[in-house]
């Protein structure tokens, strides 16, 4: 499924370790096909939380210079681990995950980024969640 959802990435035009975020995300909760769509929204949040943290930086750096990076990312942290309570946004390392995939991907166009992870993260889930159903299916 891995190379299948790689080549998918690739001939569509998404970062294949892209496609791996969503991957992990989907399995850092498993247990049911519903706890996996909550891991991938918390992911995707932590995505459009790391657009937040572009602009607080962007819109802080002209005031404070270096220091608006450690400022956004303390307020960017405090939101993830906030999370960690709150019904279907309460996988913390999912939200983890989306932040360092859009700090990683360092996208020129924010928008742009921002597409291109939730497209490629979506498909890694999807590949995720048809490995772990071949999975059951062949072991049974």
């Amino acid at each position: 499924m891995a190379e299948a959802a790689a080549f998918l990435s690739e001939a569509v035009g998404l970062p294949a370790w892209a496609m791996f975020v969503g991957w992990v995300a989907r399995f850092t909760r498993p247990v049911s096909a519903l706890h996996s769509v909550h891991a991938v929204i918390s992911l995707w949040a932590g995505i459009l939380l790391a657009v937040a943290g572009h602009l607080i930086v962007a819109f802080l750096s002209p005031s404070i210079g270096v220091a608006a990076l450690p400022v956004a990312v303390f307020v960017l942290a405090c939101v993830a681990v906030g999370m960690r309570t709150t019904p279907v946004l309460d996988n913390m390392l999912a939200w983890f995950v989306g932040l360092v995939a859009f700090f990683a991907l360092h996208p020129e166009n924010m928008l742009t980024g921002l597409f291109t992870l939730i497209a490629a993260s979506t498909v890694g889930a999807g590949a995720g969640y048809a490995c772990q159903r071949l999975q059951q299916r062949f072991a049974a």
